[in-house]
C-alpha cells in the first residue's frame, strides 16, 4: 500500500553541542560517510518506503539544506502530484516550530489536501535503514492507535498514526501550550494504543559532536556499514560530478572512505575523505573526518580531527584530538604553520 503514507520530516533541530559544524548548515545537512547529508537517510527511508508525499519543516538557517534538496529530483520527488515540500518558519515567532500550532496553521493545507490514510512522522538525524511499509503492516496488522519505532528499546521519536488522528491532536490540545508534534503524541501515548516496532538492524542519532564523530568512524566497520548502505534500499543524495580520485606516488590508504575528485600524496587511516580534498606529500591523516574542498600541504600530522569544508592547513601544521573530544576546524579557515 505504497499511496497510504504521508511523510514528516523534523528538520529544526538547533543543538549547541556540534560546536562550529552547524554555524553555517542546518544539522538536516551536516556532511556523513562523505558523500551523503544527514536528512538523506530518512528521506530516502521514505521514498524506499513507496512514500511519494514528503513534507519538511525546517527551522532557521536553510540554505544549504536547500540547495542540498533543490526540488527532490535525486529521491524522484519531483511531481506534479505529491513530491517534496518544504515549510519554514516565517520568523516572526519563537513560538513557530516544527509542528507548533502557528507552523501547522500556517501549513495545514498541505494536510487537507493529501490523499494518505497515514502519516510518518521522524527526524532528520536518524542514520540507518527503516522499511516504514513494514512499520505500517505491524501498525495494522495490531490495530495500534500509534506505532512508535525504537531501537534497543529506546525510542527514536518515529511514528506512524492516522493522519484524522493527528489533526484531532492538534485541535484538541491548541490550547495547552505543546509546540511539537512529537511533544503532543508523548503527552498521549497513556490514551491510546501504543505499539512498539523494534529496530533490529544499526540506527544511529546524530545528536552531538561526540555522536556524529563516533557513528561516522562506525561506517568505516564493514559490519554497520552494510547495514545502514544496502543494495535494495540505497541512500540517495545529491550527485557532484567529479573525476576519480588519484592516488599519486608515495600514497598510502587505509580503512578509510574516499569520495571522488581527492588527490592523495600522503597517508591516510580510519579516515572520512569527501570530495575534492588533496593532501600532500608526508601528510599523515588519521581517524579524521575531512570535507570537502579542504586542502591538507606537506607534512601535516591530524589525528582525531573533524575538518569543515573549504578549509586550507598549511605545511608542518600537527592538529590533534579524541573519540571523545574531536578537535574541529572552522568552515572557509586557515591553519597557519609555524
Amino acid at each position: 500500500m505504497p499511496q497510504s503514507m504521508l511523510g514528516i520530516i523534523n528538520a529544526t533541530h538547533e543543538l549547541g553541542t556540534f560546536q562550529n559544524l552547524t554555524a553555517h548548515r542546518s544539522i538536516a545537512a551536516l556532511p556523513f560517510a562523505g558523500r551523503y547529508r544527514l536528512i538523506d537517510f530518512m528521506l530516502s527511508n521514505m521514498v524506499n518506503s513507496g512514500i511519494t508525499s514528503v513534507a519538511i519543516f525546517t527551522g532557521h538557517g536553510v540554505r544549504s539544506l536547500m540547495d542540498h534538496l533543490g526540488c527532490g529530483k535525486q529521491w524522484d520527488l519531483d511531481r506534479k502530484r505529491d513530491g517534496l515540500f518544504v515549510f519554514t518558519p516565517d520568523g516572526k515567532s519563537k513560538n513557530e516550530e516544527f509542528g507548533s500550532f502557528a507552523h501547522l496553521a500556517k501549513n495545514i493545507t498541505f494536510f487537507l489536501r493529501s490523499r494518505q490514510k497515514y502519516v510518518v512522522i521522524t527526524n532528520c538525524n536518524i542514520i540507518g535503514t527503516i522499511n516504514f511499509s513494514s512499520v505500517l503492516d505491524h501498525h495494522i496488522e495490531t490495530d495500534a492507535n500509534i506505532t512508535e519505532i525504537v531501537h534497543n528499546g529506546e525510542s527514536l521519536h518515529t511514528y506512524i498514526l492516522e493522519k484524522e488522528l493527528l489533526l484531532s491532536l492538534f485541535e484538541q490540545y491548541k490550547d495547552q501550550g505543546y509546540y511539537s508534534i512529537i511533544d503532543v503524541i508523548n503527552e498521549r501515548l497513556d490514551n491510546f494504543k501504543v505499539e512498539k516496532y523494534e529496530c533490529m538492524e544499526y540506527i544511529a542519532t546524530i545528536d552531538s559532536l561526540e555522536s556524529y564523530y563516533n557513528h561516522s568512524m562506525d561506517m568505516l566497520k564493514s559490519a554497520a556499514y552494510y547495514q545502514v548502505f544496502t543494495k535494495d534500499e540505497p541512500i540517495f543524495t545529491k550527485v557532484k560530478d567529479e573525476p576519480p580520485t588519484r592516488y599519486k606516488i608515495g600514497a598510502k590508504v587505509s580503512n578509510s572512505l574516499i569520495a571522488n575528485g581527492c588527490m592523495i600524496q600522503g597517508e591516510v587511516e580510519n579516515c572520512i575523505i569527501s570530495r575534492a580534498v588533496k593532501i600532500g606529500k608526508g601528510a599523515v591523516i588519521r581517524n579524521s573526518i575531512i570535507m570537502q574542498k579542504t586542502q591538507i600541504e606537506d607534512n601535516c600530522v591530524l589525528d582525531g580531527v573533524i575538518i569543515d569544508k573549504d578549509v586550507k592547513i598549511e605545511s608542518g601544521v600537527k592538529l590533534t584530538g579524541t573519540r571523545e573530544n574531536p578537535y574541529v576546524v572552522e568552515k572557509g579557515t586557515v591553519q597557519k604553520g609555524r
